[in-house]
């Protein structure tokens, strides 16, 4: 936790996988800052702004080309599902297809999320920082018990 973040008096923390997950992720990408030259990582912290910014455009741009390829794969799998003609192996073609669009779709998020990561890191913005900000953007009733939150004096809405 930071000076601009909190968690409420009163609530406690939660637990969670994937913020176990995105902690570790981050402690990884702050260790590897001095890991030298090999590291891709260091790297990317490093080197020109530009090399981890353009990572992230060109990851989220297949996340974006994963996901219409995995809505085409369920359209297809759910048009053919009904036609008496398709065999059992058919169907398992199709299921496959979506089933393997899905794990495309997840491994290009993946790569979206470090290199977003990467850049926070750069400019000093830790994992909990960044949670308080997507916990600032829940309303009360959604938000979990306990999460960190941004002081109000950080808190900024566009620019």
């Amino acid at each position: 936790m930071t000076e601009k973040t909190y968690i409420p008096e009163g609530e406690a923390a939660p637990e969670s996988q994937i913020g176990a997950t995105l902690d570790a992720l981050m402690a990884t990408i702050e260790a590897r800052r001095d890991a030298g030259e090999e590291s891709y990582t260091h790297r990317l912290l490093a080197g020109k702004l530009d090399d981890p910014l353009k990572k992230v455009m060109e990851e989220a741009g297949e996340v974006a080309l994963a996901a219409k390829d995995t809505q085409a794969a369920l359209h297809s799998r759910d048009a053919h599902a009904h036609l008496a003609s398709m065999t059992p192996e058919q169907r398992d073609a199709l299921e496959e297809r979506y089933q393997a669009e899905v794990d495309h779709l997840r491994y290009e998020a993946a790569d979206v999320v470090y290199h977003l990561l990467v850049v926070l890191a750069r400019f000093g913005v830790g994992i909990d920082e960044f949670a308080a900000e997507l916990n600032n953007r829940m309303r009360d009733d959604e938000r979990p018990e306990g999460a960190i939150r941004l002081r109000d004096e950080h808190v900024k809405r566009g620019k």
